[in-house]
């Protein structure tokens, strides 16, 4: 089981996860965080450093949710690794539980 970033991080892109990831399995995107499933070793760390609670382990992901397993899976591939905290867009905070951010997500 992976823990996998959900559609509040569309936009909001808080970085403070990836630095206490010890296996750098988080891929950065334009406007949203990926977790490579096949890096995850289910540590947990990250869940509680994301201030907009936009992860998940993946038997606890919401039913409307359950869509960004795929995602995650998908663009983890695709984009590059982040290790490092970087500063948050300046309107992250008025993006944090907007619904319907899917049409945001920048691939």
């Amino acid at each position: 089981m992976a823990y996998v970033v959900t559609e509040n991080c569309i936009r909001c892109k808080y970085t403070d996860c990836v630095e206490v990831c010890p296996v750098d399995c988080f891929h950065e995107g334009p406007n949203f965080l990926a977790i490579d499933p096949d890096e995850c070793i289910d540590c947990t760390l990250c869940v509680p450093e994301c201030p907009v609670n936009a992860i998940f382990a993946e038997d606890d992901l919401p039913e409307d949710q359950k869509q960004f397993t795929a995602i995650n899976a998908d663009l983890a591939k695709k984009w590059p690794v982040i290790t490092e905290k970087k500063d948050a867009p300046p309107d992250a905070a008025q993006w944090d539980n907007k619904p319907d951010k899917l049409k945001y997500l920048e691939r």
